[in-house]
């Protein structure tokens, strides 16, 4: 399951056009949509990258895998799991928000944004100010 550059970001473009005329049309209210449908491209998007990182951390059970740069690589995708679910998170949330099936304070549902952004600024940092001893 590998896709080429060229085919993650056409995919990537496909997705995100499809999510921007959706929401347009909603903004405008030519649409009359349920903010959940609005968010359905979106939620393709994730669903599609999810099954791909959990696909690869899967291989690493098989029989044969080669464990070089093991644990720094399963922390990596770790973390890409942890940034989806709290992206998946906040969409949910959002989308709560928007149709009014919750009444919480609009600042609770930017929390998970919050913490993904934080947590990508320390990933960041680690990039950057990591100093390798061998």
């Amino acid at each position: 399951m590998r896709m080429s550059l060229a085919q993650r970001v056409l995919l990537t473009w496909l997705f995100t056009l499809l999510f921007l005329i959706m929401l347009v049309l909603k903004l405008d209210e030519k649409a009359p949509w349920n903010w959940f449908l609005i968010f359905i491209p979106v939620w393709i998007f994730d669903t599609i990258l999810l099954v791909m990182l959990i696909v690869k951390m899967a291989g690493r059970c098989k029989s044969g895998f080669d464990p070089r740069n093991g644990s720094q690589n399963i922390k990596k995708k770790a973390w890409y799991l942890i940034a989806m679910l709290l992206k998946l998170a906040f969409c949910l949330a959002l989308c709560a928000k928007l149709q009014g099936f919750t009444m919480m304070k609009l600042a609770y549902v930017f929390i998970p944004l919050w913490a993904l952004l934080i947590g990508g600024m320390v990933e960041l940092g680690y990039n950057i100010f990591y100093v390798r001893r061998d």
